[in-house]
């Protein structure tokens, strides 16, 4: 009898588990909390009525963790995650697809950029049997050329460096299957580039295309410095290329110096006479100089890695959960 309580217990636990989970991350996005949910709501309905949609505050600091307590304290389905401080966008992503128990599992920003609409297209393609759909960005809204021309440099230079396939042009907006969330959460490193880990654990991934709208309120949180260091996040992820390039770098400077040691040797020898050249043999010295310090500094980038991985700190400290 015991264990047909149990039984029984674990069967309606399963059938009121939620279909779809969403993880919006947020960070200093209070203007645009109220229009997501509401958003969401009607987007996810279409789909099923049991959802759930998880916030993950991430140190914010105007007001967005006020709001998400007591939008969760309304509808029991929205459910909040405060971290102890600002741990970062991927961090805040992790610790959302940790507690979410949905048989499918969609990131969303919260900047409303990404429009909660798709959402349905996703499901439509994880019906088909697709276990991630990927949001592809045709167009770019409210972005300067710049940032447009940086990131499409970027994507195609990792597609270039990476052994797997990383689909250019996306970002975190995505659906995983629960067979795809539970081999990520089996990634414990904490250097995290979300989307090239996705597209690393493999299974029937495909895109759906939608064009990116400009924010609606406030400005974006990804300064420059944080742009180099997602950019420097994912290639040093993902590729040895850089690590290659200084054996490269090294074996051509060494053949140019050898090649140079015997031009000199021969002119003494054959013509008796000093070879000049002070300004091209000092650009020389600089160039090689530069290109040690470059090398360098990638070899710390990947000891950086190292000695962030083997201290095995926890990626994120949970300071309060409301609805979990």
């Amino acid at each position: 009898m015991l264990e047909l309580g149990l039984d029984v217990s674990d069967s309606e636990k399963k059938q009121n588990a939620p279909v779809l989970s969403v993880v919006a991350p947020v960070h200093n996005e209070a203007n645009n909390i109220e229009p997501l949910i509401q958003r969401l709501r009607e987007a996810i309905s279409k789909e099923t009525d049991r959802f759930e949609i998880i916030f993950v505050d991430d140190g914010s600091r105007d007001g967005s963790m006020a709001l998400l307590e007591k939008f969760s304290k309304l509808d029991n389905r929205v459910k909040v995650i405060s971290l102890s401080r600002n741990f970062g966008h991927q961090v805040a992503i992790t610790a959302g697809m940790e507690f979410a128990t949905g048989e499918a599992v969609v990131v969303i920003d919260a900047d409303l950029q990404d429009p909660p609409e798709l959402i349905s297209d996703m499901v439509r393609k994880w019906k088909e049997g697709y276990e991630v759909v990927y949001a592809v960005r045709a167009l770019r809204g409210g972005e300067n050329f710049l940032k447009k021309m940086t990131a499409a440099v970027f994507y195609r230079l990792l597609e270039k460096l990476t052994e797997f396939e990383i689909p250019v042009d996306t970002g975190d907006f995505r659906l995983m299957d629960r067979r795809v969330v539970e081999a990520f959460l089996s990634m414990p490193e904490r250097g995290r580039y979300i989307r090239g880990m996705i597209s690393w654990v493999g299974f029937r991934q495909t895109g759906v295309s939608y064009n990116r709208a400009p924010r609606s309120q406030g400005g974006t949180n990804f300064t420059i410095r944080k742009m180099v260091r997602f950019a420097l996040e994912g290639i040093t992820s993902f590729s040895y290329v850089p690590l290659q390039l200084a054996s490269l770098f090294g074996f051509i400077c060494g053949i140019i110096s050898f090649l140079m040691l015997i031009y000199v040797y021969l002119s003494n020898v054959f013509h008796n006479q000093v070879v000049r050249g002070w300004t091209s043999l000092m650009a020389m010295i600089i160039f090689i100089g530069g290109v040690q310090l470059l090398m360098i500094g990638v070899l710390g980038e990947y000891l950086g890695r190292l000695v962030t991985e083997q201290k095995k700190r926890p990626l994120y400290i949970v300071r309060r959960k409301t609805n979990l």
